[in-house]
């Protein structure tokens, strides 16, 4: 049925790497293998690692800082986090690729878009194929060894080597969230049909459920890019991933989602949408920032996210307006002719590289930083953070404290995350709780539950991002965006939908089509 995933590259990567090899005459030398002899005495003293990871607003780690100190104490490591504004993963992805140019890569860093290919066919990053068995073993055990098996079989040097840390989900991370409150406030059933639903957008839009006595609500909505609004393709079988389409089976044949009959219908339903006022006028416009602060300001009355940051969004929200909301987990709803589901990825996004360091104390200082996160003994003290600033001892019982990001550095080591379960996550909300938060994190271990009903791993789980090497604009979704922000407000007809089709294969489209089935045959044997 569907889809598989990727954004872009705005700063030209092959650039950086040229700049990297040119600065310097080559790139660092290549990581020592297990079998070479690396002092263990490098791993007692403290080292201090550049790690770059996600950030959504919150303070830096700086030498010193509270946060430095407490990975000090805690991994062994001192972790210096500059503030990188994530801003959808493009302005981390064009400051990531300034430092590699500048020959300064970070010394452990997520990687975003698939650079990871590019990195480790330059000499970039380190193979870690001998070195997490013997210094990180608690990485190698965390992880299947049929996911390290895809993970080698997508390396994209040919030699079955490992280049990147993959994240795990044994669980369905995402759905939609729908305001439950305003419903019961209406008198409206939770919709299970597409006519339903669009009826209780309508009563989003006309009836006043926030009671402020203006118009100001937006029944639906989602973000730049056409993304971030999943729940409206996935009634359609469309398989996206954060808004990017992605890989699925359709008529038992691996296709991109993006040029299924299934995304056409899907568009055609939000332009309509769009249309009826029914869709936020501003939602090819919103970056996160100003999406959230309409979910979060009572205004928003359906959005599309991670089930298990439901608590943030309601306890933000309490904090800003003073009401305590409910959003609940929308149900896939039934339209004719098409299997909905809410997309999950067995394989997320590959969650770490290490530089490939030429200073062995730096490599070894790595290595320690992540078997030593990866330490389940380690996990619910990595979770709670910094005492004072991210939680705090109530009745003898340490609690987190609300999201605050003006006072709150940046907590970047989250294994439970990359290797995460459903009932490890559940009891860390639950037993991090306090009874005045308990209203808000109900809702969440709820809302985790209860989108597992619509949870289905496609076909592309684990895909590698090279298929796409050497089309840079179908990696990008150049043309996808395009042609799906136009069909949306208008300015396109759908008919437009059958063009954007030949051109996508006309552009590369045929060719990456059979790199990925080719990928498909390989790992489904």
């Amino acid at each position: 049925m569907k889809v598989k995933k990727i954004s872009a590259l705005s700063v030209s990567v092959s650039l950086a790497f040229s700049v990297l090899a040119g600065c310097s005459g080559k790139t660092d030398s290549p990581a020592p293998s297990a079998s070479s002899s690396l002092d263990s005495s490098m791993t007692n003293e403290i080292v201090d690692l550049v790690v770059w990871r996600e950030n959504n607003g919150y303070m830096p780690t700086t030498k010193g800082s509270k946060l430095y100190e407490f990975y000090k104490e805690k991994l062994g490591v001192g972790v210096l986090h500059p503030y990188v504004e994530w801003n959808g993963g493009t302005n981390y992805l064009n400051q990531l690729n300034l430092k590699i140019a500048a020959n300064e890569m970070p010394d452990l860093f997520a990687p975003y878009n698939g650079i990871e290919s590019s990195l480790a066919k330059s000499g970039a990053i380190a193979d870690l194929t001998e070195l997490l068995p013997k210094y990180a073993p608690n990485v190698w055990n965390a992880i299947p060894k049929d996911v390290w098996d895809i993970v080698k079989a997508n390396d994209p040097t040919g030699q079955g080597k490992i280049y990147y840390i993959p994240g795990v989900l044994d669980y369905g991370r995402y759905a939609g969230m729908i305001r439950k409150d305003w419903l019961d406030k209406l008198g409206l059933p939770m919709p299970k049909t597409l006519d339903e639903y669009v009826k209780v957008l309508e009563a989003f839009r006309d009836k006043d459920p926030n009671g402020n006595g203006q118009k100001d609500e937006v029944p639906a909505g989602g973000r730049e890019q056409a993304r971030w609004m999943d729940h409206l393709f996935a009634m359609y079988g469309v398989a996206m991933f954060e808004g990017i389409p992605d890989w699925d089976l359709y008529d038992g044949k691996l296709t991109y989602s993006a040029v299924t009959p299934n995304m056409k219908a899907a568009l055609e339903f939000i332009s309509k949408l769009y249309k009826d006022g029914l869709l936020d006028k501003e939602t090819l416009l919103n970056n996160k920032q100003k999406w959230d602060g309409k979910v979060e300001g009572n205004k928003a009355g359906n959005y599309f996210h991670w089930a298990e940051t439901t608590n943030d969004r309601l306890e933000n929200m309490n904090k800003n307006t003073g009401v305590k909301a409910d959003y609940s987990v929308l149900p896939i709803l039934e339209v004719p002719g098409y299997k909905g589901f809410y997309t999950w990825k067995r394989m997320t996004p590959p969650a770490w590289v290490v530089k490939n360091n030429k200073d062995q104390k730096k490599l070894m200082a790595t290595l320690k930083l992540l078997n030593n996160a990866y330490d389940k003994k380690n996990w619910n003290d990595l979770y709670l953070g910094v005492e004072g600033m991210h939680y705090a001892m109530k009745d003898g019982k340490a609690v987190r404290l609300p999201d605050d990001k003006s006072t709150q550095e940046n907590i970047i080591f989250e294994p439970y995350k990359n290797v995460a379960t459903l009932d490890f996550m559940t009891s860390l909300i639950k037993n991090t709780s306090t009874e005045d938060r308990k209203w808000a994190t109900d809702q969440t271990i709820r809302n985790m539950q209860d989108a597992q009903k619509y949870a289905k791993v496609i076909a592309g789980d684990g895909m590698p991002a090279d298929i796409y090497e050497g089309f840079a604009d179908i990696n990008n979704r150049t043309l996808y965006v395009e042609y799906a922000t136009k069909i949306i407000l208008g300015q396109y007809p759908i008919s437009k939908f059958d063009e954007f089709v030949d051109k996508w294969n006309k552009s590369g489209g045929e060719e990456v089509t059979k790199r990925a089935r080719d990928w498909y045959g390989k790992v489904k044997k």
